[in-house]
């Protein structure tokens, strides 16, 4: 059996998204900055794709703009808000340590340019407080970002009760809703965001589009210069086969979200019950308040990176945490911000589910995963120690 369990890395495209996509590759393949009628065909598609874009987050089509992905978004939007901030003699930043790279990256760069950056300790829980974001408010704070939910334990932060703290301080609040955008509500109104990050791969749209939602009055920072496209604030012609992909994805998942919610919600407790079943394991962040598809636990005694070969040799695909990082055999920021010892959270798997998964996949990942925690163990020497009285266990 095959089992694709590593849905918060990228999703396959929907058919929805394909069907509304194909026809701009070739029937309405015009330039939608041209002003003869293919060109402003294109230009129809591309409206229409931020109307959608616009009415699920209840924001206005003029506070969409759409970039290649949600790093770019969440780039234009710290360093816009930032930028912000400097004329206002403001150069203070609020975040959190688990953070995307993307946004953290961007932090460091901006700390080279003068400005202080407070990254939030996370609580065992994985879920940030308003009260956290509260205290570390200056006079001097510009900007308050932080990720809707975690791309990697799959924590929901309390974004409401954050952006009503960032309001009443008048600092201007992100959130890089990557992670759940499609899968969780989201009013940028109601919660009081001012800029907002999503990227398609993460909802069944394809890879290379992104939204960035700009509260109307906040001026944008150029990241790339050129052309008048995105009102002038995002040069480069516009990707229209995959920002009507992105949107139709959008409004199929946005129109699911309580179905695919209910379903997966129970997939996802039975991977947590079979998982923390095993031996010296444990959950990371906390077992309600996450993503309804995200499963995120450590196993002592074994690397990650082993667990994951061997469980692509069984058909299963899944990740010991970010894709962007998968690559490093460094362990999880994220898990480290958790108060994971490096030793437990070199041992992290990260399963992500989504409405395309089955639940006799379920069943399959629970009979193959504890002979291959088991396997690794009986092979390492650290959990003989461990075994037999020579360290004491962590988990």
């Amino acid at each position: 059996m095959n089992v694709y369990a590593d849905n918060a890395a990228t999703t396959a495209v929907s058919q929805a998204a394909l069907d509304a996509m194909l026809p701009c590759f070739q029937d309405i393949a015009g330039n939608p900055s041209s002003l003869h009628s293919p060109g402003q065909r294109a230009a129809e598609k591309l409206e229409e794709a931020r109307e959608i874009f616009a009415r699920r987050l209840h924001a206005s089509p003029r506070e969409i703009t759409f970039t290649s992905g949600g790093s770019e978004a969440d780039n234009q939007a710290l360093r816009s808000a930032a930028a912000l901030g400097a004329r206002k003699g403001k150069k203070h930043i609020v975040s959190t340590k688990f953070e995307h790279h993307a946004i953290l990256h961007t932090l460091t760069a901006l700390e080279r340019e003068g400005y202080e950056v407070t990254l939030l300790d996370i609580p065992p829980d994985g879920v940030v407080t308003a009260q956290q974001v509260k205290d570390a408010i200056r006079e001097d704070t510009c900007l308050v970002t932080v990720m809707f939910a975690n791309n990697e334990i799959g924590t929901i932060q309390p974004i409401a009760e954050i952006g009503a703290v960032c309001r009443e301080a008048g600092v201007l609040f992100h959130t890089d809703a990557v992670q759940a955008a499609g899968h969780l509500p989201i009013d940028v109104e109601e919660m009081k965001i001012d800029l907002l990050s999503l990227s398609a791969h993460k909802f069944h749209g394809p890879k290379g589009v992104g939204v960035l939602y700009v509260r109307r009055g906040i001026p944008l920072v150029n990241l790339i210069y050129g052309g008048a496209q995105e009102r002038g604030k995002r040069a480069g012609t516009e990707n229209i086969p995959g920002i009507v992909g992105a949107a139709a994805a959008f409004d199929e998942a946005c129109a699911n979200m309580e179905k695919n919610a209910a379903y997966l919600t129970p997939l996802r407790d039975k991977l947590i019950a079979g998982l923390t079943a095993i031996p010296h394991s444990i959950l990371n962040g906390d077992a309600q308040r996450r993503l309804p598809g995200n499963v995120n636990a450590c196993f002592e005694g074994i690397e990650g990176e082993s667990l994951l070969l061997l469980l692509d040799a069984k058909g299963i695909a899944a990740s010991s945490g970010s894709a962007c990082t998968s690559g490093s055999l460094d362990p999880s920021h994220v898990l480290l911000a958790l108060g994971r010892p490096h030793e437990v959270a070199h041992g992290s798997l990260r399963l992500s589910l989504s409405e395309y998964n089955k639940p006799e996949e379920i069943d399959y990942i629970l009979e193959v995963l504890p002979g291959i925690v088991q396997y690794l163990r009986d092979m390492s020497p650290v959990w003989d120690e461990l075994e037999q009285g020579q360290r004491p266990h962590i988990i």
